[in-house]
């Protein structure tokens, strides 16, 4: 019976079985490219918005500052300052961090107390190291291992860069 069941099968059939499986391990490794391609073009997409974030973030700050000479100190006070006589709003609303999905932004102390920055709280290593900027040329650095090192800071006038909290990262 094994003998007729072996005249019975063709050198040729085990052919279409086996491009069958090379044409599923093609079509798997095309989809494993095309999701990094993916997953890589959505971290810059967030890079991006990350930026125009911390630079809302960034000018809200000087305006608070501008408006009273002392700075935030919680993120709601951006939103409206209960002490002005008329309503004075320095954001619109509390942005998501677009690398986290939260508002758990990290708040980069000022000295004499409030924050003067904010930074994303995602340790996702960035993905972008140059053209940046003026005012975020530190993130250029290649050392910048991740977002949480990405400070908008805003650093009055009359205090030096180089002696404020966002000049020393403690990370």
């Amino acid at each position: 019976m094994v003998s007729r069941m072996a005249a019975q099968l063709r050198p040729q059939d085990g052919f279409t079985y086996i491009g069958l499986l090379v044409a599923v391990v093609i079509l798997g490794l095309m989809l494993t490219v095309v999701g990094r391609v993916w997953t890589t073009t959505e971290q810059r997409e967030r890079e991006i918005q990350l930026l125009f974030v911390g630079h809302e973030f960034r000018a809200a700050i000087g305006g608070y500052f501008a408006h009273g000479r002392r700075f935030p100190q919680t993120l709601q006070d951006l939103l409206g300052d209960p002490d002005s006589p008329l309503p004075q709003r320095y954001l619109r609303r509390l942005y998501v961090d677009p690398m986290t999905g939260t508002t758990d932004w990290q708040l980069i102390p000022a000295p004499g107390g409030g924050f003067m920055g904010v930074a994303s709280t995602s340790k996702l290593k960035p993905i972008k190291h140059a053209n940046f900027d003026p005012n975020d040329d530190s993130f250029a650095d290649r050392s910048v291992d991740c977002y949480c090192n990405w400070q908008f800071v805003f650093v009055p006038r009359n205090i030096h860069r180089n002696n404020s909290p966002a000049a020393h990262n403690p990370h």
